[in-house]
């Protein structure tokens, strides 16, 4: 059966993302507006210091360092306001590009095992795997905003800090000038970008003209291709969490935070893959499809909810333990400024999945699925939140226009490109070599 686009869906789609787009742009126009008004008032309030300071000439070096030291948290509040929404909407583009990726390394990891039992669904993986080239493009976007110093997310592309004349000098920073800079930063986010959405678009390619012409050639082509990408994932999807996540953090390392992003990665994309085959499921697609698919489904689900968990528990232990001051201030930030939010989260990843995935039967119940997806889905929203706020804004976060309409818009935008990639061929390959493996899967 070929899935239906409907009108309705289509509108439901558009009307999001518009509305969403719509206070994307208000919420960066109002935190321009106040943010230049708080401005207006430090200058304001500068000036009738200045004007009152006639009659004491004998000010002190202290108070001038003083001084000195005002205007430089001054200075940090003010970019840390500025970059709300930057941040905002990088945490929501990263977060939807996830779920592209995720299901993009799941759909390779099919024809690498030349796995039986997915067949049936290696559509809706390929659907969502398209999900992830606008929110890709817009992270790029945004990180090359930043070294055009349009906002400040990024320490390590402000002026000076890498420069030994500077009074901006930072010497840690510096000393990763060879990693960090702006050349090498936007060629690797490039090759990034290219090598996996390429991926995507090679094995779609192939699966649509074995539908056409059968035989085993483009399911062997298919195999070739998801062997290199996964391959080629395993080096960059690390390497891109360095760049596009932990550098945010400049000074702040883990030798485990690739592992962990790409946890968190993968759990986000099974837990929409698993909602959305429900979904198809209940509205009378995927007759081939049954309770066992489903059972395997959650089960990767609830094994890398727990894996995630794992990689997040030895990350904090181990900088915790050691109590190094280059690494224990990551989690001084979020224990302090971040304290609810960060244990919510870990709630939410860890519990939720244990409690409500871990008898057989939960697996197999549709309603249940969908409710523990939703609880992990914000979980690992806030994950993202909790990776990407505290460097870029600090104690300026917030649950506001701007955050709510960039999930609002991402929303939209990926039922957009998902239903109308569905709708563009059968949900089911015609010529897949394990078509009956799938079909009569534990039957």
């Amino acid at each position: 059966m070929k899935f239906e686009f409907t009108s309705k869906a289509r509108t439901l789609a558009i009307v999001l993302f518009v509305v969403g787009l719509i206070g994307v742009i208000a919420g960066f126009a109002t935190n321009g507006a106040g943010h230049h008004e708080a401005a207006g008032h430090e200058e304001h309030a500068t000036e009738m210091t200045n004007g009152d300071d006639h009659g004491t000439h004998e000010a002190s070096a202290h108070n001038e360092g003083h001084a000195e030291e005002h205007g430089h948290d001054a200075e940090l509040a003010h970019h840390q306001q500025a970059n709300r929404p930057w941040s905002a909407l990088y945490v929501n583009s990263f977060f939807f590009f996830c779920i592209g990726l995720g299901s993009m390394f799941f759909l390779g990891v099919q024809y690498v095992a030349r796995a039986g039992w997915s067949t049936g669904l290696l559509r809706i993986f390929e659907a969502v795997a398209f999900s992830m080239v606008i929110p890709g493009i817009v992270l790029v976007v945004i990180q090359v905003l930043g070294m055009a110093h349009i906002h400040h997310m990024f320490h390590w592309m402000a002026d000076g800090v890498m420069d030994p004349s500077s009074d901006h000098y930072d010497e840690i920073i510096a000393g990763k000038q060879g990693y960090l800079n702006p050349l090498f930063f936007t060629l690797r986010a490039a090759i990034y970008l290219i090598g996996w959405i390429l991926a995507a678009v090679m094995i779609r390619k192939n699966s649509l003209k074995e539908d056409e012409q059968g035989g085993v050639e483009f399911y062997k082509k298919n195999v070739r291709i998801a062997a290199i990408f996964t391959v080629f994932f395993a080096v960059t999807s690390s390497t891109a969490a360095w760049d596009w996540i932990m550098s945010i953090d400049t000074h702040w390392f883990s030798t485990l935070f690739g592992w962990y992003t790409f946890a968190g990665m993968f759990v986000t994309a099974l837990t929409v893959l698993n909602m959305l085959t429900v979904y198809l499921k209940e509205k009378g697609y995927l007759e081939w499809i049954n309770v066992n698919h489903l059972h395997d489904l959650g089960k990767f689900m609830f094994a890398f909810s727990i894996f995630w968990t794992y990689l997040w528990f030895s990350q904090f232990m181990l900088i915790w333990y050691s109590n190094i001051p280059e690494e224990v201030t990551y989690y001084m930030q979020r224990f302090g400024e971040y304290k609810l939010l960060f244990f919510t989260m870990v709630t939410l990843n860890f519990v939720f999945p244990v409690l409500l995935l871990m008898p057989r039967d939960a697996k197999r119940n549709y309603a249940l699925v969908m409710f523990t997806g939703i609880f992990v889905l914000i979980g690992h929203w806030l994950d993202h939140y909790i990776m990407v706020m505290p460097g870029t804004v600090g104690p300026y976060y917030g649950f506001g226009l701007v955050e709510i309409s960039g999930f609002i818009m991402y929303t939209g935008l990926f039922i957009f490109v998902v239903f109308r990639s569905l709708a563009k061929a059968p949900l089911m390959q015609k010529n897949h070599p394990m078509i009956l493996e799938s079909k009569y899967f534990h039957q």
